[in-house]
């Protein structure tokens, strides 16, 4: 028996207009290896499990002080994120796979962080979860969004490039880039307003 969480493998996201009750974007989506896949709010449900994935995270993999190292830091992070502002998770068999967020929601361009468990690299999870990260802020009001990355980490460069990030700033090896909500890419990344806007 599913449950409302689960996500069905042979779902379809292409055949799906959505309901006036949808997000953004669409939260079911399939990873390059045929994994079905949910981006959903970061409740207290799964708080215990994305700590869990940080407390574990490769010190390799750590990008810009982030994720903070010890379980203290990184609940005090995480709860912060989430008073602050929006955060999601990935979710695959019941299993948190990612994290995405932006803060805060009082700032017209907020900055968002990303990071994928590394077991799961290389699945499209990162870049799904950037489009949620966008598709949410702009319909949220937001005008921009704004991230930090290391030169060191060009796989993260590719994407956010791919996006349409733009390096505002450098800072010897750290880029800092900004994503305006004029550029296509939101509209790409939303459902179309109408879908949401209907009385139901």
């Amino acid at each position: 028996m599913t449950t409302p969480t689960d996500t069905c493998p042979a779902w379809d996201a292409t055949r799906c207009d959505g309901t006036p009750r949808c997000p953004p974007r669409c939260p079911r989506f399939v990873d390059e290896q045929g994994d079905p896949m949910l981006v959903e709010p970061l409740t207290s449900t799964r708080l215990d499990d994305l700590v869990d994935v940080y407390d574990a995270y490769p010190e390799r993999h750590r990008s810009m002080g982030l994720p903070p190292i010890g379980r203290e830091r990184i609940e005090t992070w995480l709860e912060r994120l989430v008073e602050r502002g929006t955060a999601l998770v990935a979710v695959n068999d019941g299993r948190v796979v990612g994290h995405a967020a932006y803060a805060p929601s009082s700032s017209a361009e907020a900055h968002m962080v990303v990071f994928v468990d590394p077991a799961f690299h290389g699945r499209g999870i990162g870049t799904e979860l950037c489009r949620h990260v966008v598709a949410t802020a702009a319909d949220a009001g937001h005008d921009a969004l704004l991230l930090d990355v290391g030169g060191e980490n060009e796989r993260a460069l590719s994407l956010y490039r791919r996006l349409g990030f733009e390096t505002i700033d450098r800072s010897g090896n750290d880029f800092r880039m900004r994503l305006c909500f004029d550029d296509p890419i939101v509209e790409r990344v939303q459902r179309p307003p109408a879908l949401r806007s209907i009385e139901a």
